[in-house]
């Protein structure tokens, strides 16, 4: 895995170029967010041991196949590690794909692996988890959550954003790199997400899919512009 390091706390750790987790410092070592996909267990490993820490926790953002894939070589490989997620996103974790009757009843969509590994503790807005405060970003799936990291406002947002085939809103076609719009599950409430998300004023931006952001909110200003068009045309049809 290619790792690039991004202030003083965050460092990406990217597979194929294209899927990305990330090792977020704190003063009891690494919290490992997200995992990759399946094989890049031992990799993402042997990342935290060559920056010289080791990985305390694994803090996820959804259960897409591309952000859980690698969790039970992870847990193999890291028994002692607490593994944290959403209250909402646990439930697929364990198999159950059921909408809640007060969610959007649209289809879910993406790859929704079966993991045998179960949380150590489940997560609500407003907990931490070391520095990082979890925000909830539905949209892109049921329970979805970003993490800022109360430190310097960096912003890991899962896919509530995309910046490979250009910085987008979940739900956004991107022709160059289709795949997070084609996972999305309800746009309209990936908008509302990627809108509360930009009133934290991040001073970085780091996501499941492409390059790391800094200064970002000039660009999250057009993402948001952009599906806020796109859902009105529909509208109007």
């Amino acid at each position: 895995m290619k790792v690039r390091s991004h202030g003083e706390h965050l460092f990406q750790l990217s597979h194929l170029g294209f899927v990305n987790c990330y090792l977020v410092r704190e003063e009891d070592d690494f919290t490992l967010v997200d995992t990759a996909m399946s094989g890049c267990g031992k990799s993402i490993v042997q990342a935290a041991q060559q920056l010289g820490s080791p990985i305390v926790r694994i803090l996820l953002t959804h259960a897409h196949v591309d952000h859980v894939g690698a969790l039970d070589e992870l847990h193999e490989l890291l028994p002692d590690a607490k593994v944290l997620i959403t209250s909402r996103s646990a439930r697929f974790l364990a198999g159950d794909m059921s909408l809640d009757p007060d969610e959007p009843q649209d289809k879910l969509r993406g790859g929704w692996p079966p993991c045998k590994t179960r949380p150590s503790r489940v997560l609500e807005e407003g907990d931490y988890v070391g520095s990082l405060r979890v925000i909830a970003t539905p949209g892109h799936t049921p329970g979805h959550a970003s993490f800022i990291d109360t430190r310097d406002k960096t912003l890991i947002a899962g896919d509530a954003f995309q910046t490979l085939g250009g910085v987008a809103v979940s739900g956004k076609l991107q022709p160059l790199f289709p795949l997070p719009a084609l996972a999305t599950w309800h746009k309209p409430t990936s908008l509302e997400s990627a809108r509360k998300l930009r009133t934290l004023e991040p001073t970085r931006l780091a996501v499941g899919h492409g390059r790391v952001l800094e200064r970002p909110l000039a660009a999250m200003d057009r993402a948001i512009d952009a599906l806020t068009r796109e859902l009105a045309r529909k509208a109007q049809r």
